[in-house]
């Protein structure tokens, strides 16, 4: 009698849990999560969702309106896909060193009788951030977690319990955007450089407009000319407004060179023209600027400042090539007669050679034999 009784109680326990087990396995498969972190800078997040094994009723509870979400489109929460995409959504929560992220949703519409949804999240990694954690907050039982890293081969996986957040992952330094300082000196550095020392021709641009006159005013005037001009066409150029080819640009700077050494060559007196030429001159040395930036690459997420810190960058490398020049060159010899004769124009001679051997030189690819 008590063997039957054992016997009956050790059925019943098999047959709950083989009740059972089929309700935990759609638990876990009821909602999937993959974070990919990408070398461009952004996050993003796929959430599949097994909707045949949400709970009942799941979708026509749903609380659309808990908090905005940008990229859903108007009305798609009408249907019983949409609002649970809208759900699911309002109850993902990533988070970058403990402050909450605000993703962008990818929107692509369902399928109405899909047995999967994909919920697609995109954002940008916060510049600086450290660690990333994930929670959704919805009670929807034990989920997977996978944690991916562009670049890496493997991927950090873990059970998440619905509702409770997850341990940090640690972000690689190659794939988190830098802080705007670190991005104001990395780019103020990256355009003093390309004057001093790595920017010849611009250095003897400078020195061409320097030259003709021992005094602070006519050359501020110039390079104030020279740096409201290339500032407009870098700009520009950057933004993709106007566009020339490098090939065409790098001959017309050093021509720019040429005739500015000549002028001071051929003339002792700064002509009323002249601002305006090297404003002329300042245009097509921004776009020789613009082509350097373009190979440089600039942040997507701190665009405009690195834009800025790079053009002030420039304007330091070309006010230090004038403080050296006036102190060593205008300074000493203010005042004298032959400074013309005996300073300017041999200087101005040399210039011109460079700048016309530039020229030809870089005539010479846009126009091989």
């Amino acid at each position: 009698m008590k063997e039957n009784i054992a016997i009956r109680h050790g059925l019943a326990l098999m047959a709950a849990a083989l009740l059972s087990a089929p309700s935990l396995a759609h638990e876990l498969g009821t909602v999937r999560t993959f974070v990919d972190f990408r070398k461009d800078g952004a996050y993003r997040i796929a959430v599949f969702i097994d909707r045949e094994h949400l709970p009942p009723g799941f979708a026509a509870a749903a609380v659309t309106a808990a908090r905005p979400i940008r990229g859903f489109p108007p009305g798609q929460a009408a249907g019983s896909a949409g609002r649970i995409l809208a759900e699911v959504a309002n109850h993902c929560e990533p988070r970058f060193d403990g402050q909450t992220a605000e993703p962008e949703l990818e929107w692509v519409d369902p399928d109405p009788a899909a047995a999967e949804l994909r919920l697609s999240l995109t954002g940008p990694i916060p510049g600086g951030a450290r660690e990333f954690t994930w929670r959704n907050s919805l009670p929807i039982g034990p989920y997977l977690l996978t944690l991916s890293t562009q670049g890496e081969p493997d991927a950090s996986r873990v059970w998440m319990e619905g509702g409770r957040e997850s341990e940090p992952f640690g972000l690689k330094r190659e794939i988190v955007p830098p802080t705007l300082p670190q991005v104001a000196a990395q780019y103020l550095r990256l355009g003093y450089t390309h004057i001093l020392p790595k920017g010849a021709d611009h250095i003897l641009f400078v020195l061409g407009i320097s030259l003709l006159s021992r005094r602070w005013k006519p050359i501020l005037w110039q390079v104030t000319a020279f740096t409201l001009a290339h500032t407009i066409t870098l700009g520009l150029t950057v933004y993709g407004i106007v566009s020339l080819r490098p090939a065409v640009v790098e001959p017309l700077i050093a021509l720019s060179i040429v005739y500015v050494a000549l002028e001071d060559v051929f003339t002792s007196r700064l002509n009323p023209w002249r601002v305006g030429l090297v404003f002329g001159f300042g245009l097509v040395h921004g776009m020789g600027f613009a082509g350097v930036l373009s190979q440089l690459g600039l942040p997507r997420s701190q665009f405009l400042p690195a834009l800025v810190c790079f053009n002030v960058g420039v304007e330091l490398g070309q006010l230090t090539v004038i403080l050296a020049a006036f102190t060593l060159v205008g300074l000493p010899f203010r005042g004298k007669p032959w400074y013309h004769r005996r300073v300017a124009v041999p200087l101005s001679l040399a210039i011109a050679a460079v700048g016309l051997f530039w020229a030809a030189q870089r005539a010479a690819v846009l126009y091989p034999h």
